[in-house]
């Protein structure tokens, strides 16, 4: 047996779907069934029980399984190692990501990575938060990017670093002539949310339960892009991370208020499955994020003298 074959019957196993495990190999779904059969025929066991409507592993299967994932967790080592060795960075990350981050934290260290490591090919995907952790915890990405991360046994989880959340809104509300805003004069306005299954919405909506405050949002949305939109049409306020709106408060298209005697921040996390081979490219990604980048204009360190 190949090792393409243990990586599709992997997939298949995690994601339970032929169709997506055909996707993650770019083949077919009739390649899948194809290797699934051939394995069953080269080990002489039943690997998957077809009685059953859901998919579901023999006890022959699940042993294979098992031996499959060390067998793959073990190529990859070998394969990192051996980048490690020769000091390769190359390949392709692949990372799954919300839209605020991706669109608005992301941006910056890719820029600056490529510049490093050119030869790196990287695949960008914007999801809600709970599709980027089924991304990873499927295989289907490398490293997912989310906020207010939350535990996971399956997940390795590393925060690089924190949003400072702020009030918006139209340039022609009488808001906008103040720097700050009281959470109880937020009570007094229309309010413009995230969908309710959105973390950050989650947050907002307990700070609000915190200060004993019943808002129900006029509008709900699944992205920061058109939530800024009802925003600068007048529609109501928000909260939003303060990184996501740095362009409208430049070109005065919304106004940014700090919300008083409250400081909220969004902890942000780069997430990928516990125990799972890093490459170097990916290491060496990682360790851009969470050291943050240089100010404009600052040079690296000189190399020590030998």
């Amino acid at each position: 047996m190949h090792i393409e074959n243990y990586k599709t019957f992997s997939d298949l196993v995690d994601s339970q779907s032929f169709s997506r495990a055909a996707k993650l190999n770019g083949i077919t779904q009739s390649a899948v069934s194809q290797q699934l059969r051939a394995m069953e025929k080269h080990f002489n066991v039943l690997i998957v029980d077809r009685s059953q409507k859901q998919f579901r592993l023999t006890r022959e299967g699940e042993k294979i399984h098992e031996s499959t994932k060390d067998i793959i967790h073990r190529y990859n080592q070998m394969i990192s190692e051996l980048q490690e060795m020769k000091r390769v960075i190359s390949g392709t990350i692949h990372i799954s990501t919300i839209y605020s981050i991706g669109l608005h934290e992301l941006p910056p260290f890719v820029k600056q990575f490529m510049l490093e490591y050119p030869t790196v090919n990287m695949r960008i995907e914007y999801r809600r938060s709970n599709l980027v952790v089924e991304d990873v915890l499927h295989n289907a990405v490398d490293l997912g990017l989310v906020a207010y991360p939350s535990k996971n046994r399956q997940l390795e989880i590393i925060p690089f670093a924190e949003d400072h959340l702020v009030v918006i809104c139209n340039p022609q509300h009488p808001f906008a002539e103040h720097s700050d805003v009281s959470a109880g004069e937020l009570a007094k306005q229309r309010f413009i949310g995230f969908d309710q299954d959105i973390p950050t919405r989650k947050a907002t909506d307990q700070i609000f339960r915190d200060l004993h405050m019943d808002i129900e949002p006029i509008m709900e949305f699944d992205n920061i892009e058109t939530l800024k939109r009802a925003v600068e049409v007048g529609a109501g306020l928000a909260i939003v991370p303060a990184a996501t709106v740095q362009q409208e408060v430049e070109h005065r298209t919304l106004v940014k208020l700090e919300l008083r005697d409250h400081h909220i921040s969004r902890p942000l996390a780069i997430i990928h499955r516990r125990g799972c081979v890093l490459t170097p490219a990916m290491k060496k990604f990682i360790q851009l994020m969470t050291s943050g980048l240089p100010e404009p204009g600052a040079k690296k360190p000189a190399a020590a003298k030998k």
